[in-house]
């Protein structure tokens, strides 16, 4: 690694760590010693932890390019991670160009669009989405997923998140906590779940969370190798992905404790329980409360709360409706 990512962040506008908020209430249900959620709902302004890789992948491309290369960004995105990449597109004076799949939120399609980028709309899921950005013969890709012969800025976009867990590990520790016995991550392509693979050795355990219509961890942990799946649409659409990273797959392989999958309803009951200790999380975040049910957790336990409830707003006003 070249420079320090959480260095780094501190230097930007707007930094600060997101919060640590402990859920008593919630770990008795759960069955947790002690319930904690890492709260990703306000990064940057932002309501999600992507800003964090795609800032530090941003900065490491224009250092390579010493301050020149292509004046235009390119991604793909199902919503949290085309607006980073708009907002700091922008902060480092270049163009975005989003290509966005169909099921996206009009919210975030507008939201990043609101960021100065030019939106693509593409019909078909958010491979096809990928696989058309990457076409793209104008920008430079910053895209959160790997595939043979693309792995550099994927792997930048995974060291970006590396400060998450940074934070995580000094807030554990003004509360009285080590590290966590099981951390539970929402995962989407398995680049967040990367950088919890590479920070956190044994005895943390660590449990992936998929949407039951786009579980392409766990078929692929299934199948003992990387399988694309088919995706249908669900509130959870930042983890609406059918094919793992490269760069993923083999922490994901050998390190992975499990995989668990959630529906709809499920994300939406998750983010009312949330709602009602004072977390707003989009439906993406609540996947994690709602698979611990699944979990036999025990010990200390953190959930990575990874949006916030603006990054999704019609599943706020279902969750809401329920509650």
């Amino acid at each position: 690694m070249t420079g320090d990512p959480a260095a780094f962040h501190r230097t930007l506008p707007g930094y600060a760590p997101t919060r640590l908020a402990e859920l008593p209430a919630l770990a008795r249900r759960g069955r947790a010693a002690r319930l904690f959620a890492k709260d990703e709902s306000n990064r940057f302004g932002l309501p999600a932890f992507k800003a964090l890789g795609a800032s530090w992948a941003m900065h490491r491309a224009v250092q390579r390019h010493g301050g020149g290369g292509p004046t235009t960004i390119v991604t793909a995105t199902d919503g949290n991670h085309g607006r980073a990449v708009a907002r700091f597109a922008r902060e480092f004076g270049r163009r975005a160009r989003v290509y966005v799949p169909a099921g996206v939120p009009a919210a975030a399609v507008a939201a990043i669009r609101a960021e100065g980028a030019e939106v693509v709309a593409v019909g078909g899921d958010y491979d096809r989405a990928v696989r058309t950005a990457a076409a793209d013969p104008d920008g430079l890709l910053v895209q959160d997923t790997a595939w043979d012969g693309y792995e550099e800025i994927p792997g930048w976009i995974v060291e970006g998140y590396s400060t998450l867990f940074t934070e995580l590990d000094e807030q554990l520790a003004a509360a009285g906590a080590g590290p966590p016995d099981l951390l539970v991550v929402p995962t989407g392509v398995g680049s967040l779940l990367q950088a919890a693979l590479t920070h956190y050795g044994r005895p943390t355990r660590i449990v992936s969370v998929e949407p039951d219509t786009a579980a392409c961890v766990k078929a692929s942990v299934e199948a003992g190798r990387p399988v694309t799946v088919s995706t249908d649409a669900t509130i959870m659409a930042g983890l609406n992905c059918g094919t793992v990273s490269t760069l993923a797959w083999p922490l994901i392989r050998d390190r992975l404790d499990g995989c668990v999958t959630v529906s709809d309803a499920q994300a939406r009951a998750a983010m009312a329980d949330l709602a009602a200790e004072g977390v707003a999380a989009g439906p993406c975040g609540a996947a994690a409360l709602a698979a611990l049910a699944q979990l036999p957790a025990k010990g200390d336990v953190v959930l990575l709360i990874t949006e916030g409830a603006a990054a999704n707003p019609v599943a706020l006003d279902r969750a809401q409706d329920r509650a």
